[in-house]
């Protein structure tokens, strides 16, 4: 240290002896001294001489007790001298500079704060001699180094507050001195102070919370710190402190006080005034020739302003644990902001923006009506043409906004503390239609306003999507309806940090609001009706009262001014309660008259009838006596004086007066209206000048509007900030979000695709997509079901798949289209992520797949199968269907020509195909962007995943897909334009194979579709191909898991049955493979008759064509076989479907013969059938009964087959009957056996007739079957002859059997009778007698009575004569044993 010392004074010492003067001066000595006269030293050499000689003195370990001052006083007396030049004051402020900042001056030092105050002092007085304008310059720039040092030091914090404004004072002085100086000057002046500014600045995060009576709070608010230029032309001598005016000055003793203590909050306080005063003098300061060629008037507010960001920057996050500090903030200081933020300077706004967003951030909780004002006359108004601001002041007052708008939680904010707040204006509502207007180019193209305020909604938009991924269970609140009247003006949140609680808040706050404003349109056309309606919601007491239509007259907005000027001048004396009360509103303590004025009669037009005028004066004079009594002696003397204002100001700026009223003049007019004494002359020629510069506006603007904010209006706004409720900070829960995104969507999606649709700029399409996305999100999220589908069609047209104008190749195009491709990829994104929402938009979104399907842009298979029938894959569909979508054709290939020209054409034009065919590298990159995009789409996901949907979007998602398809007339062959009507039906079938749990929404119009299709077609081709089997697909998809939909879906089929005859012959095999698959996977879920009835006609069918036939007869075989899935509801059909398959000539006799024995093995189903009937009991005569119908119409099936043409077929089909008929265990009544008699006569005479009369050729070894028959007939009746021998008609059967058992016998065959007939016929009858004879039916006992042992007989013997001697020889008298009976019988 002792070196520094050393070093520092040499420094100075060699310098000085530079000049002359100082190197070697005689002193104490006269003219007559003696020869040894002493040389003595100048006092300034001597002291640092002798700091020289202390500091090898002081040790290392002395050095701590050392006091600073003793060391820095030798070169604080330097720099104060006024006899050292420009050098030698330069060398001493270095050495000075270097103590400092080499921290030799510690905080603990004894005595740092005398020291510390000796630096300032001498500093700021620092004289010094003008040798040349470069060593002036040099020495200032010296002082301010210093200064800066002082403030840096680790001893800072001993500076007094008062020391700490001289600083800051004495660098001003050198920026005002260097305005006649060198630029570097010039610079480095501004950049010290700056510097000054942040380091005092920053130590407010380091104080403690300062606590302050209201007097030293409000009395901040009257000190007036001044700054004046110094002026250096006319003296050889530099000076720093010579200004009479300066920071801290002239501000009494409370400030004395307070500037005395240590560096703190009130020097702060005073800096921060200060910077205020330059911006307010900046227009009473003359400009100096010699200064920058800078315009002085943006100059200095700039350079003002610019300190107070660097202090605001610093200290804003600690401003609000110190009073004195916020108080100024709130008032003085916000109030120059919003001054000066209407400058046509854009630096000025810019930097004032700046400011106020720094407050925004740090202190938004204080300054709630500030902030409010700063928007509604700041931003609001400069960011609109149609309030005269330039194009800059646009630019930078959205450049601001948006800043504002990046901050995700500051339009909730703003929602919440100023829209839903009573007595504030809808700031939210207004800066959103604001980003959306100016979003919109008017008449131009898109500029870079246009883009910022898509940044900004889109900044808007993405915080609200953000922040509804943290949205809590309970943010929906309702809101209860008023029931009754409140005092609600002056209501307030009890706890702004319970969301419970402000939520809840806000919203009744926004619902009154909302009503309010609808009474504020019904009041202003008839204020009889406003008030019936806020009476009716509760806003006014049933019994109207003047205090609560007051407080609407003076809190609601939009209320029509003149109206209310004229009620409010009425002479009934309700409206002058209310006059009385509305005054009482106002608060003027503290307020002159002619501002108070000017605030009361802001909120009304003033009418023009003069008792109006006087009742109204009349109420301000009461309110502003009540609050400002010190001024006059009774309110009489406040009414006179206020007319007289009021007289003034129409004299003053009413063109039509010529002769203006003088100060003598409206002074003269006013004598003697205080009591009989005058008002203090100062006092009157103060309000008139106020007058005359700044008219009263009687007729005010009406609505809130973008206003200046006067001087009145800011003291009311100081006045209502102490009473509004608190404000409201919002976290990332979306709480308010619902009501501001229904607000903003409209506009947003409006001014996105106008942005969109004008720019190209790649980085501005990104922004209007994520903005586009963003919205979606909200809309699907609050289910705003509207703006989801108004979006889907905007986007939609920007894909440029909706234009129908010719483009040779829209594959390229589409991929060298940026926008177009960000678009499609936004659509798709929005429907597979949000497809709940969708509703008509689904028909812009299919319209875009088929423009893709249609270029070939789309995979062959664009939906796979449903992830519970993977099983069931392409294998399971026959030809074509093997895939859900149709092949396209390449991109490169075209179109095929048939016909002989066409293929001559095509080998004329060979080469130019081929030429042609061969894209180049660019077209080739623009496919594979294209392929890429559609990749990117996931379109298949949104059939796929349709299972997700919600019921009304999947809905409409397959109607777009039908109405898509269109509804085509007659199709009477293959239409080339088929193809989109195929693709949206197989996108369709996909959707409702996707959806089998909610069938029952699509099924309808599904069903509807492919009918309307099926009638319409006349012709084979794809689409009738793709609709049958999707029908069927979906029926063998469908019918496991929906119970009570099969009938409906069965019977769908019958669609099937009404095919146009050649559509049905070309897809009648694989229909027939479908039905069968259906039939193997579904038989245990067909229960109905019907149901069957569809099933089996299709197979029916079937049995007549050649190709389907061998498919049908399989799932015939697996219907009936060992009776697996016969039932009585489909055993009839089954029955009657396998006799036309044992009928058919289609197949082999083998199969007829197996169709024959399904027929005759299905007797085994009725036998259990029957024997399951009987023993479970209930009521089972009835279903015997059924029984033994299916049994009878057996028979008959059967009996058609008897007479069939080839021999095997007919003669096992009569051992099937046989079979079915001789049967034991089916109850069959004998009316039942009697109906089966008449259909085997039927086939015996049947065969009889053929056998006579058609050729052995066609039908051969008919002997055989006639045998057959007759053993049939034969042993039915024996088998029913029991059951019926008891019968009254038993008789007349039994002469119909022996009838025909003769015409047998007699039969000739090829002209002769048959061996094999003779034969067997005599045994038959013999064994029916015999058995006849055991029953006792046919007895000798009484035979001369007996006819019918008579009639037999003679019928026998013509049979067979020889039988009745066998049978009843003479000897036997008829009668027989019980054993002979059985034996007969067996």
């Amino acid at each position: 240290m002792a070196c520094v010392l050393a070093s520092e004074a040499a420094t100075v010492l060699a310098v000085m002896r530079r000049n002359v003067r100082w190197a070697g001066v005689r002193y104490g000595g006269g003219d007559g001294g003696t020869g040894d006269e002493e040389h003595l030293d100048h006092p300034l050499v001597a002291g640092l001489k002798a700091l020289r000689r202390r500091a090898a003195a002081w040790g290392h370990g002395r050095w701590a007790g050392v006091e600073p001052l003793l060391y820095l006083r030798p070169f604080l007396d330097v720099v104060r001298s006024d006899e050292t030049g420009a050098p030698i004051t330069g060398a001493a402020l270095s050495s000075l500079h270097k103590i400092l900042t080499l921290d030799l001056v510690g905080p603990g030092a004894p005595g740092a704060a005398e020291a510390m105050a000796a630096v300032v002092d001498a500093v700021t007085a620092c004289r010094f001699e003008v040798t040349d304008p470069a060593s002036e310059e040099a020495v200032l720039a010296r002082v301010l180094q210093v200064l800066l040092a002082c403030v840096r030091s680790r001893a800072a914090p001993a500076l007094a507050n008062r020391h700490v404004c001289t600083i800051v004072n004495t660098c001003f002085r050198v920026v005002q001195q260097a305005g006649t100086k060198g630029e570097l000057l010039q610079r480095v002046s501004r950049q010290t102070m700056q510097e000054v500014i942040r380091t005092v600045f920053a130590r407010l995060l380091d104080i403690g919370v300062t606590v302050l009576s209201d007097e030293q709070v409000a009395g901040c608010k009257n000190q007036c710190l001044g700054a004046e230029e110094t002026e250096n032309g006319k003296s050889d001598y530099v000076c720093l402190n010579s200004s009479g005016d300066e920071v801290g000055d002239g501000s009494g003793v409370v400030q004395d006080k307070d500037l005395m203590e240590p560096f703190g909050v009130p020097c702060m306080v005073e800096i921060l005034q200060f910077l205020c005063s330059l911006l307010n003098i900046a227009e009473d300061i003359e400009v100096n020739p010699r200064m920058n060629p800078i315009d002085f008037d943006e100059d200095v507010p700039l350079f003002a302003l610019g300190l107070i960001n660097s202090a605001i920057e610093l200290s804003a996050s600690s401003i609000h644990r110190h009073k004195k500090l916020l108080a100024f903030v709130q008032d003085e200081l916000f109030r120059n902001l919003m001054h000066f933020g209407l400058s046509m300077s854009p630096l000025i706004l810019s930097t004032v923006c700046s400011i106020v967003f720094t407050l925004f951030y740090h202190l938004r909780h204080e300054l709630k009506l500030q902030i409010e004002a700063f928007f509604s006359c700041v931003i609001l108004r400069l960011a609109q043409s149609r309030y005269g601001a330039s194009y800059q002041q646009q630019e930078v007052a959205l450049e601001a906004l948006i800043d504002f708008c990046r901050q995700k939680e500051f339009m909730a904010e703003m929602y919440a503390n100023m829209d839903c707040d009573l007595q504030c204006s809808n700031i939210f509502e207004e800066l959103a239609n604001l980003l959306s207007k100016s979003a919109f180019p008017v008449n131009s193209p898109l500029s870079a306003l246009n883009v910022l305020a898509l940044d900004g909604l889109v900044a808007v938009i993405q915080a609200m999507a953000q922040r509804i991924d943290n949205a809590p269970q309970h943010h929906e609140q309702t809101v209860p309806e008023i029931s009754e009247y409140f005092p609600f003006w002056q209501l307030k949140c009890e706890s702004s940090n319970d969301p419970d609680q402000w939520v809840k808040f806000v919203h009744q706050q926004k619902s009154i609001k909302s009503k309010l404003m609808v009474g504020v349109e019904h009041f202003n056309r008839d204020k009889k009706k406003g008030f019936e309606y806020l009476q009716g919601v509760h806003l006014l007491p049933e019994k109207l009262d003047p205090h609560n239509v007051a407080l609407f007259f003076r809190y609601t907005s939009g209320l029509d001014k003149n109206l209310l000027g004229e009620y409010l001048g009425n002479h009934d004396e309700f409206s002058i309660q209310v006059l009385h009360e509305f005054a009482r509103t106002f608060d003027f303590k503290d307020m002159n008259l002619d501002a108070a004025l000017r605030l009361f009669l802001e909120t009304f037009r003033l009418p023009g009838e003069s008792q109006k005028i006087q009742r109204i004066l009349e109420a301000f004079s009461e309110r502003y006596y009540e609050q400002s009594p010190q001024m006059f002696v009774n309110r009489d003397a406040a009414l006179v004086l206020s007319y007289s204002v009021i007289l003034l100001n129409t004299d003053q700026h009413n063109v039509r007066v010529k002769k203006k009223m003088t100060e003598e003049d409206f002074i003269r007019n006013n004598r003697r209206i205080n009591g009989g004494n005058d008002l203090p002359r100062e006092f009157l020629s103060e309000l008139y000048y106020s007058i005359c510069r700044n008219e009263i506006k009687t007729i005010p603007e009406q609505g809130a509007g973008c206003s200046e904010m006067s001087f009145s209006r800011w003291v009311d706004l100081m006045w209502r900030s102490k009473r509004t409720s608190m404000y409201i900070a919002c976290d990332s829960y979306p709480f308010l979000d619902h009501d501001m995104f229904s607000v903003m969507a409209g506009p947003t999606v409006a001014a996105v695709s106008v942005v969109f649709d004008n720019v190209e700029h790649e980085e501005v399409l990104t922004g209007c997509i994520d903005g586009f996305l963003s919205v979606a999100k909200l809309a699907a999220f609050y289910h705003l079901d509207d703006v989801l589908n108004d979006l889907v069609v905007a986007l939609s047209k920007f894909t440029t798949l909706l234009n129908t104008s010719y483009i040779d190749d829209p594959v390229t195009a589409f991929g060298e289209d940026t926008k177009a491709r960000m678009a499609t990829e936004a659509v798709f994104t929005i429907a597979t992520a949000y497809g709940d929402h969708i509703r008509s938009g689904w028909r812009n979104i299919i319209d875009c797949i088929l423009r893709l399907h249609k270029i070939g842009l789309l995979p062959d298979r664009l939906t796979g199968d449903t992830a519970d029938d993977q099983e069931s894959s392409s294998e399971s569909l026959p030809g074509k269907l093997t895939s859900s979508a149709p092949q396209v054709l390449p991109i490169s290939t075209p179109r095929k020509t048939y016909g002989l020209m066409g293929r001559f054409s095509q080998l004329l034009y060979l080469d130019a195909e081929e030429s042609r065919s061969q894209p180049t590298e660019e077209q080739l990159a623009a496919q594979r962007n294209a392929s890429e995009t559609v990749k990117k789409c996931q379109i298949g996901t949104i059939f796929t995943e349709s299972k997700f949907l919600q019921a009304d979007s999947l809905s409409n998602l397959a109607r777009a897909l039908i109405q898509a398809a269109g509804r085509p007339q007659k199709i009477t062959s293959s239409l080339d334009d088929e193809g989109i009507a195929v693709f949206c039906l197989e996108l369709l079938i996909t959707v409702t194979l996707n959806n089998r749990d909610r069938i029952v929404l699509l099924w309808q119009d599904v069903f509807e579709h492919i009918t309307h299709i099926v009638q319409s077609t006349v012709m084979p081709c794809s689409l009738v191909e793709k609709a049958v089997f999707g029908l069927l697909h979906i029926c063998q998809r469908l019918l496991p898991y929906k119970a009570n939909l099969v009938d409906d879906l069965l019977r769908s089929l019958q669609l099937i049955l009404k095919l146009d005859a050649r559509v049905a012959d070309a897809y009648c095999e694989n229909i027939t493979l479908e039905v069968t698959r259906l039939v193997k996977a579904n038989a245990t879920h067909i229960k109905s008759q019907m149901g069957w009835r569809t099933i089996i006609s299709l197979l029916c069918i079937t049995a007549r064509h050649p190709d389907a036939s061998d498919a049908g007869f399989e799932a015939l075989v697996f219907i009936m076989s060992e009776g697996a899935h016969l039932s009585p509801a489909n055993f009839i059909l089954s029955v009657e479907a396998s006799r036309q398959f044992a009928e058919s000539r289609l197949g082999s006799a083998e199969r007829s013969i197996h169709a024959l024995n399904l027929m005759a093995d299905s007797v085994n189903c009725l036998l259990r059938w029957s024997r399951e009937v009987r023993e479970a009991g209930g009521e089972a005569d009835r279903i015997l009964e059924g029984i033994a119908e299916m049994w009878l119409r057996l028979v008959q099936a059967l009996r058609k087959v008897c007479v069939d043409q080839r021999e095997e077929v007919r003669n096992h089909a009569l051992l099937s009957l046989h079979r079915c008929l001789v049967v034991d265990g089916i109850s069959v009544k004998s009316s039942t056996w009697f109906m089966a008699f008449d259909i085997i006569f039927q086939l015996l005479d049947e065969l009889l007739e053929i056998a006579q009369s058609y050729s052995p050729k066609d039908f051969r070894n008919m002997e055989v079957s006639l045998l057959h028959a007759v053993k049939l007939l034969c042993k039915v009746f024996l088998q029913s002859l029991k059951d019926l021998s008891g019968q009254g008609s038993f008789d007349k059967l039994w002469w119909e059997v022996l009838d025909m058992i003769e015409k047998f016998m007699k039969v000739k065959v090829r002209g002769r009778r048959t061996e094999k007939l003779q034969e067997a016929i005599p045994e038959l009858v013999k064994n029916i007698l015999m058995v006849m004879k055991a029953s006792g039916i046919l007895s000798k006992i009484g035979a001369s009575e007996n006819s019918f042992w008579e009639a037999t007989w003679l019928q026998v013997n013509k049979i067979a004569p020889s039988l009745q001697s066998e049978i009843f020889p003479d000897n036997e008298d008829g009668s027989t044993t019980l054993v002979e009976e059985n034996k007969l019988g067996t």
